[in-house]
């Protein structure tokens, strides 16, 4: 799945951020959120995934 445009979806999911990069399960994702592997904001109580950042830390940019 490629990584989306951020002008058309400007924050992921912590889980859709792991469909994207491929990890394997929910768990795997979160973990490399709190670990600082990924860039995040915090909404409340959700965490979310600038898309832009990620493209970023992807090369993407």
């Amino acid at each position: 799945m490629p990584c989306p445009d951020p002008e058309v979806q400007p924050i992921l999911t912590v889980p859709e951020m792991g469909q994207i990069l491929g990890l394997r399960s929910r768990a795997a994702a979160y973990k490399a959120v709190h670990s600082g592997d990924i860039p995040f904001i915090r909404v409340g109580k959700r965490l979310m995934i600038p898309t832009a950042e990620l493209r970023k830390m992807l090369g993407l940019a």
